[in-house]
């Protein structure tokens, strides 16, 4: 009995060629660049907005706006080997949203909070469209 290495099984390929062809159309790329433009945005946020003198949570955007560039940054050039990452951006951006009341407690500016929760939902729609990007191009 010869056996094969997993990288040759034909459904592999398959998913790889279908994983390739959703990365390379406008609209997954678009996704990809307003992503990282969200998480550029998420990491600075407390500069921008000006809210840096709460800086538990400041130390908090920073980090998770990073941490989403990471998860969505390679999928454009490797989504078939990290589109579950794409999960991860969706919990790093419904992460966003609650985040000024789970780590600064009673948040005293409306400003923190209508930062965090607009930019958590950029965050979330854009990763949720990124995993969902595999899923339509199966269903076409």
């Amino acid at each position: 009995m010869t056996t094969h290495p997993i990288e040759h099984h034909p459904d592999l390929a398959e998913m790889r060629t279908r994983f390739e062809r959703v990365t390379t159309t406008p609209r997954a790329q678009a996704v990809e660049a307003l992503a990282l433009l969200t998480g550029l945005y998420l990491a600075a946020s407390p500069w921008i907005a000006g809210f840096s003198g709460l800086s538990a949570l400041a130390i908090n955007n920073l980090i998770a706006g990073l941490a989403y560039c990471l998860c969505m940054g390679g999928l454009g050039s490797a989504y078939e080997r990290t589109h579950a990452m794409a999960w991860t951006a969706v919990g790093l951006g419904a992460w966003t949203i609650v985040a000024p009341w789970v780590i600064a407690g009673s948040v005293d500016t409306t400003r923190t909070v209508l930062n965090n929760v607009i930019t958590g939902a950029v965050a979330l729609c854009l990763a949720l469209a990124m995993a969902a990007m595999a899923g339509r191009e199966r269903a076409t």
